[in-house]
């Protein structure tokens, strides 16, 4: 009796273990189910971004700019606004000026701290409206084809046509004095058709993936497909031209300030200082090298991050 009773027990509790072993396994495959599920091209870009170093220290540098250009007196006393003192006209870095000072006697590096403000806001406003109004003329003329494409493709051209800077020297020459804002209203009428182009070709690969065919078969209308599926899967090329774009506008700014249609005084600008110190490279090079660093810094850090984001949402560098 005790030996067919020990057989049972043991007989039970292998069948218990194998009954656990397989709701283990179900669970196992229901969670690696749950993962796959949960997985996307946006987390797996997030995932490699969290892990890249060039991101990170371009990430850095850009938050780094952006508090400086928001709050420049966190990081000098000196009103770079206020009247300047010529007795003390091109001194050299060193003591109370650590940039040195310009012909006018003002401190290099104030002005080099609150010069990063008007390029920022060209930088950003520019991609911004850039990036509105190339998304969105994109999306329809990808979508619906036919006439509408046509027309905002040929419209697109004629600004497509016109290179950047030579047509914004033309323009700002024309509104004359300028500012940030002016800047960036001129820099995106030029820019937009770059993102159209980049948005519609991306919108014509996506509309007859197999996620819009069945979306149609649930009865899903045309405006949700468009912004909720095909939108989140043709955007990302977009992103990327974006990031790198931004440091170009900057660049842009300060070459229409260097060449005195853009950002003018009483404005400070890194292009203006660079164009304000060329004359006196040779007597005072501390006037051009420190706002062309500054420039120099904030380009790099946003085509930094531009790079890195284009590696995390290119599946075919992975």
């Amino acid at each position: 009796m005790r030996d067919t009773t020990t057989v049972e027990d043991s007989m039970t509790d292998t069948q218990t273990a194998e009954a656990a072993t397989v709701d283990a396994a179900k669970t196992g495959k229901g969670r690696g189910k749950k993962k796959e599920r949960e997985a996307s091209l946006w987390s797996d870009a997030f995932y490699d971004l969290r892990r890249n170093p060039v991101f990170l220290i371009g990430s850095a540098m850009v938050l780094f700019m952006a508090v400086v250009s928001l709050v420049p007196s966190l990081f000098t006393g000196i009103d770079a606004y206020a009247p300047c003192d010529l007795h003390n006209s091109m001194l050299k870095p060193g003591g109370d000026h650590i940039f040195g000072t310009d012909v006018q006697g003002c401190d290099v590096y104030a002005k080099t701290v609150y010069a990063a403000s008007n390029s920022i806001i060209v930088g950003i406003a520019t991609t911004f409206m850039v990036t509105l109004v190339g998304v969105t003329s994109g999306l329809l003329a990808g979508w619906f084809g036919g006439f509408v494409d046509t027309l905002l493709s040929r419209f697109a051209e004629i600004f497509f046509a016109i290179p950047l800077m030579l047509g914004g020297m033309l323009i700002m020459s024309g509104l004359g004095k300028g500012n940030a804002w002016t800047v960036s209203l001129v820099l995106a009428t030029l820019g937009w058709p770059q993102i159209f182009r980049i948005m519609r070709s991306s919108v014509l690969a996506n509309k007859h993936n197999d996620y819009v065919m069945a979306a149609r078969a649930l009865g899903a209308g045309t405006w949700r497909i468009t912004i909720r599926h095909i939108l989140p899967n043709a955007i990302a090329p977009v992103i990327v031209v974006g990031a790198i774009s931004l440091g170009v506008y900057i660049s842009a700014e300060a070459a229409l300030s260097y060449l005195g249609v853009g950002v003018q005084a009483p404005e400070i600008s890194w292009g203006l200082m660079v164009s304000d110190a060329q004359a006196r490279f040779l007597q005072a090079p501390h006037m051009l090298l420190f706002p062309a660093a500054a420039l120099s810094i904030t380009v790099l850090a946003f085509i930094m991050v531009g790079d890195a984001v284009r590696d995390a949402l290119d599946p075919k560098l992975r």
